[in-house]
């Protein structure tokens, strides 16, 4: 799923795979699916054992890959907790890796021997990035891989890298004066805790021209003010340490084109099912990584699929961004209440489209009710949801029901309305 450089060094494009038509690029993926899932049984005794029953030789389809199980960051740290150090899950020896990262939790990540290994180097590309660049990485060097993560990047670009790090501002702002980089990495809030230092200290930053930010929030009107202010082109991805890059920002600035080393689905919340285009719900990630092949990966973060292309040429499809965290498990009357029991209530009857339950409190007693939206409304709808509510969750609650359409596509499953603590 790799490609080397094609466009040449003033280029566009990294490679010609950001250039295919759709079509080819999910038979492409289609094709691969069966060989990445019997490399990960027959080498990954952890996920051979998440993927019990499966046959890779019938997983030829992106429909097909939806119906395999979802893999949580929680099930990893657990599987890890009981076999160390990776769990099984991954189809590469511990002697043959080149790093060991400990994330906090920890959960432990491999880094493999080869190039671009996270995959940064399309993500700094398409932000301007380009040979000889000399690239100030502030990513966390100390247990987690993020520097690692962006330098294997950099390097794949002929990049030179400043091993930076965070922290320290005192001492880099002095590095950034007299060594001159063009571009940064890190998280934008450290960016500019760097220039407003430089500026205090009497000290030039202005030899930074782009930067590529991730971390944290990077909304349009800190990159605005990057661009007026500092003369600075600075442009978002969106990775993770267990990943790598899953999608990145472009000129076009429209969106988050998926990276073309994983598959993205977008599921319901609780669930494992794929949402129709543009709804927001869960972040899964297929990764074809052969070496930590994660298969339906849940990031537990929310976006949505964007519809159409970017406008930049690029053809994969786009995320609209980090839009929230998907796990929304709430404590009603001491005792917790989780977006898959709601997702189990609402499959209990056809006729409910989505359903969204709404925590309030009433003096100081919570309440909460089903809102679901529901094709047509046979009598007796509202009371079987009020028995299933209570049935599944243990609770009481109410049911509402309305129409189609009618309520908030922001991949909210549980809305709780209570001020302060529970």
């Amino acid at each position: 799923m790799t490609a080397a450089p094609c466009c040449g060094p003033g280029g566009p494009f990294y490679d010609d795979l950001e250039m295919r038509d759709p079509g080819r690029r999910e038979e492409a993926a289609a094709r691969a699916l069966p060989g990445l899932l019997r490399h990960a049984i027959d080498r990954a005794p952890g996920l051979a054992a998440h993927l019990d029953g499966v046959d890779p030789t019938a997983v030829t389809s992106l429909k097909a890959l939806a119906s395999l199980p979802l893999l949580r960051k929680s099930e990893l740290a657990g599987q890890q907790g009981r076999e160390p150090p990776f769990g099984g899950m991954t189809a590469t020896p511990l002697a043959r890796l080149a790093k060991v990262f400990a994330s906090p939790g920890p959960i432990f990540e491999p880094e493999a021997d080869r190039p671009d290994y996270w995959r940064f180097a399309r993500a700094l590309y398409a932000a301007g990035f380009r040979k000889g660049d000399l690239v100030h990485n502030t990513f966390a060097y100390h247990l987690t891989p993020g520097g690692s993560a962006l330098e294997s990047g950099a390097r794949a670009l002929g990049c030179p890298v400043i091993p930076a790090g965070v922290g320290n501002t005192e001492q880099q702002v002095r590095v950034i004066d007299r060594l001159r980089p063009v571009g940064y990495a890190g998280t934008p809030s450290f960016l500019k805790v760097l220039l407003e230092r430089g500026r205090e200290d009497g000290l030039s930053l202005s030899c930074f021209r782009k930067a590529l930010v991730s971390g944290e929030a990077f909304p349009r009107p800190l990159a605005e003010r990057l661009r007026e202010e500092f003369a600075i082109d600075a442009y978002q991805c969106y990775a993770t340490a267990d990943l790598g890059l899953i999608a990145y920002e472009t000129p076009a600035r429209e969106g988050l084109v998926i990276d073309e080393g994983v598959l993205v689905e977008i599921v319901r919340p609780g669930t494992c099912d794929p949402v129709a285009e543009g709804e927001v719900g869960e972040v899964v990630v297929t990764t074809f990584n052969l070496d930590y092949p994660l298969i339906r990966f849940a990031t537990g973060d929310l976006s949505a699929i964007m519809p159409g292309r970017s406008p930049c040429g690029r053809t994969n499809r786009r995320l609209r961004g980090w839009l929230g965290r998907a796990d929304q498990t709430t404590k009603v009357k001491g005792i917790f209440v989780h977006p898959s029991q709601v997702a189990e209530v609402a499959r209990r009857h056809p006729e409910v489209m989505r359903a969204r339950l709404v925590v309030e409190r009433a003096g100081d007693l919570d309440r909460m009710t089903l809102h679901c939206e529901a094709r047509g409304r046979p009598e007796g709808l509202e009371a079987a949801i009020q028995a299933s509510l209570r049935a599944v969750t243990g609770l009481g609650g109410g049911a509402v029901l309305t129409e189609p359409g009618s309520l908030a596509n922001d991949g909210k499953v549980i809305e709780d309305r209570r001020d302060g603590p529970t």
